[in-house]
């Protein structure tokens, strides 16, 4: 799965404890804690896929499971969207799309 880029517009500060972004445009002020600091940092161009951010977490949290890990990436990722702080990826056109009815 590709990752979501960051909204240009959000503004991202570090905290202690993690971060917080804030959105002018969509009056949205949001908290993240550490990990979810590590998620936002590490979204493209550092890293492309779900796979690889879930992969380079389970690397520095060997004791939580990857299944986990990758969940609670994914919710975090679709809140995210849902408040307009990242952009979702553009799907790629399937051979579906490209046959005229």
């Amino acid at each position: 799965m590709q990752l979501p880029t960051a909204e240009p517009k959000v503004i991202y500060r570090s905290v202690a404890g993690g971060a917080v972004l804030l959105s002018t445009e969509q009056e949205v002020y949001y908290g993240l804690n550490t990990v979810g600091a590590y998620v936002w940092e590490h979204l493209p161009p550092v890293f492309q896929t779900l796979e690889q951010l879930a992969a380079a977490l389970s690397a520095a949290y060997p004791d939580v499971p990857a299944e986990s890990i990758r969940t609670d990436i994914q919710e975090l990722l679709h809140d995210l969207v849902a408040n307009g702080l990242v952009s979702a990826p553009v799907a790629a056109p399937t051979c579906h799309d490209s046959v005229a009815p």
